[in-house]
């Protein structure tokens, strides 16, 4: 499969790619600890030295990761309150637990956590 885009630092810059950038922490991608398999899959650390804090937190501060799609129709979406089923299942998926993933996701709770 070959790119048809051929941009500028400028034209990256400014966001002027065809699709999306989602990346964890943001509204399409509320959970933090999604970063550490992006760091799993690029070798991160060893690669570029990029660090992830306990917090998840990217070192150095200009640091940037997501996923990249791009797709023409591609569009941003935000994450809505998530109900406790979800949160049970997700925790499941990610071998989890339950209230480690509330505190993660807490701004999107659509329930009393406590």
């Amino acid at each position: 499969m070959r790119l048809s885009e051929n941009l500028s630092n400028e034209e990256l810059i400014r966001e002027n790619y065809q699709g999306i950038r989602p990346a964890p922490g943001y509204p399409a991608c509320p959970e933090h600890t999604e970063k550490a398999a992006i760091w799993t899959l690029l070798d991160a650390e060893n690669s570029v030295g990029m660090k992830l804090t306990e917090s998840y937190a990217m070192w150095p501060g200009a640091s940037v990761s997501g996923w990249y799609f791009s797709h023409p129709e591609s569009k941003y979406f935000a994450v809505a309150q998530i109900q406790r089923d979800q949160v049970e299942d997700y925790a499941q998926r990610k071998g989890m637990p339950v209230s480690e993933v509330e505190r993660w996701l807490a701004p999107n709770l659509g329930y009393d956590a406590d």
